[in-house]
C-alpha cells in the first residue's frame, strides 16, 4: 500500500517539507483555487506536479476533481459541464495523474457538528451530534419536515439544548456546519442557507440517482479510454442531511454504482470513516465485496452512540476492525499482482485525526492537523507491516 498525506496547497498550514518528515510518499491534492465546472488548465496542473516532485514525492491522487451542483442536481448548461469535466481528466492525464476522488453529496461535502470535541487524555475530534443537528434543523434553520428525522428523544434534547444555547453556541454549530461545503471555501448563514436547500426541492434519491446515472454516462467512457481510475467518497455521514438525499451510503448503493457503468474506471474511495458511521455498515465485508474497485483508501476510525451521533476515534480504536480491513486490502493488492495488473498498489492515506500537541498552535483545515495524522499514519504503518510479516 502506498503512503499518502493530504495536502490543500496554498490553503494548508502545513509545508511539503514537513509531510516529508511523516515518511508519507505520495501527496493527494487539487487544484482548490479553480471554481467548480471550470477546465482544469493543462498549465496550472503541471505546475503542482513539479511543486510536488521538486519536493520529492508524486502526485498520487485527485482529491477532489469536483462535480457541480448542476451536475447533481440536473439543472444549467450541462453540456458545458460535462464537457469541461472530460477536458479536465484529459489535461490530468496528459501529466501522469491517473486516480481521481470525488463525491456526489449534495451541497455539503461532509457533516460535523463540533470541530473541536474533547477527547481523552487531551486532545480534540471532529463530533457529528444527533441533538445538536436536530437542533439546528428543527429550531436554527426551520426546516418544515426536519422533526420527522429525528426520534422523540433526540428532538426532545435537541429543543433543550436550543433553549441552553447561547448566541455563540449557535453560532459555532453554524460554523461547523458550514466547515463542510466544498468550493473556495463560501459559506452561508441561515437564510442564505435555506435558499440553497430550496435550489434542491423535489429532488429525491431517485431523482439524485439518475442524475449520477448521466454523470457517468458522460464522464466515465472518457476516463477509461484516458486509463483513468475515478473513485467516488462515500456519503458523510451515510445518511440523509438537511433533507437531501444520500446516494453512496452502504453496500447497496456502492453494487449499484458499479452496475451502473461496469468497467474499471468506475471505482471507489474506501473511506472507513464514512462507511463506519452507519452501524448497520459491516465496513471490510462492503470493502471484500468492491475489492477490484478500490482504487484509493481513507483509514480512519469513528466510535458511534446509539441515537446516531458518533465521533472521529484514534485510527486503531473505534466501531471498525482497521486490521481486518487492511488485510481485505493487501489480499486484494496480492490479487491483482498475480493477475498482472499495473494498479496493484492501492494509495491510501491517514484520514482525519485528533488534534494533538503543537497543532493546538497553528491554523489548520479542519480535520486535518499534523500531529494527529502523523500518529495514524504510525499506527496504520504498523499494522500493515505487522500483516505482511504473518
Amino acid at each position: 500500500m502506498l503512503e499518502t498525506w493530504r495536502w490543500y496547497g496554498q490553503f494548508d498550514g502545513i509545508t511539503l517539507p514537513e509531510i516529508a518528515q511523516t515518511g508519507a510518499a505520495g501527496i493527494v491534492t487539487a487544484l482548490h483555487e479553480i471554481p467548480y465546472g471550470e477546465i482544469w488548465p493543462r498549465d496550472a496542473i503541471a505546475a503542482r506536479k513539479r511543486q510536488i516532485t521538486d519536493a520529492g514525492f508524486t502526485w498520487s491522487v485527485v482529491e477532489s476533481l469536483p462535480v457541480h451542483e448542476d451536475i447533481k442536481r440536473g439543472t444549467g448548461d450541462l453540456d458545458r459541464l460535462f464537457a469541461n469535466y472530460r477536458q479536465s481528466l484529459a489535461n490530468l492525464a496528459a501529466e501522469g495523474v491517473h486516480v481521481i476522488c470525488y463525491n456526489f453529496m449534495p451541497l455539503l461535502d461532509w457533516t460535523r457538528t463540533e470541530l473541536a470535541a474533547p477527547v481523552a487524555r487531551g486532545g480534540t475530534c471532529l463530533r457529528f451530534s444527533a441533538e445538536r443537528m436536530a437542533a439546528f434543523e428543527i429550531h436554527m434553520l426551520g426546516r418544515a419536515a426536519a422533526a420527522d428525522d429525528y426520534p422523540e428523544d433526540v428532538r426532545a434534547k435537541a429543543a433543550i439544548w436550543f433553549q441552553q444555547a447561547s448566541e455563540d453556541d449557535r453560532d459555532q454549530l453554524l460554523g461547523a456546519i458550514m466547515s463542510g461545503l466544498p468550493g473556495a471555501f463560501d459559506r452561508y448563514d441561515i437564510n442564505g442557507l435555506r435558499v440553497a436547500l430550496q435550489r434542491y426541492e423535489g429532488i429525491n434519491r431517485a431523482v439524485l440517482r439518475s442524475n449520477y446515472k448521466r454523470f457517468m454516462a458522460e464522464v466515465m467512457p472518457a476516463a477509461a479510454d484516458l486509463g483513468v481510475r475515478m473513485c467516488v467518497h462515500p456519503d458523510d455521514p451515510p445518511r440523509d442531511i438537511l433533507g437531501l438525499p444520500r446516494i453512496v451510503s452502504d453496500g447497496d448503493d456502492l453494487a449499484w454504482i458499479a452496475g451502473a457503468f461496469d468497467h474499471p474506471a468506475n471505482g471507489f474511495t474506501l473511506c472507513s470513516g464514512s462507511l463506519g458511521a452507519n452501524p448497520r455498515n459491516d465496513v471490510p465485508a462492503i470493502a471484500r465485496s468492491v475489492a477490484n474497485r478500490i482504487h484509493f483508501a481513507h483509514l480512519r476510525n469513528v466510535r458511534k452512540s446509539p441515537d446516531g451521533s458518533f465521533e472521529e476515534a484514534a485510527h486503531l480504536d473505534g466501531d471498525t476492525d482497521m486490521v481486518a480491513l487492511i488485510r481485505v486490502l493487501l489480499d486484494e493488492e496480492y490479487r491483482r499482482r498475480t493477475e498482472g495488473r499495473t494498479d496493484d498498489t492501492i494509495p491510501f492515506r491517514p484520514d482525519h485525526g485528533h488534534v494533538l500537541l503543537s497543532d493546538f498552535d497553528r491554523d489548520l483545515v479542519p480535520g486535518y492537523p499534523l500531529i494527529g495524522r502523523l500518529r495514524g499514519l504510525a499506527e496504520l504503518r504498523g499494522a500493515i507491516h505487522a500483516i505482511n510479516a504473518l
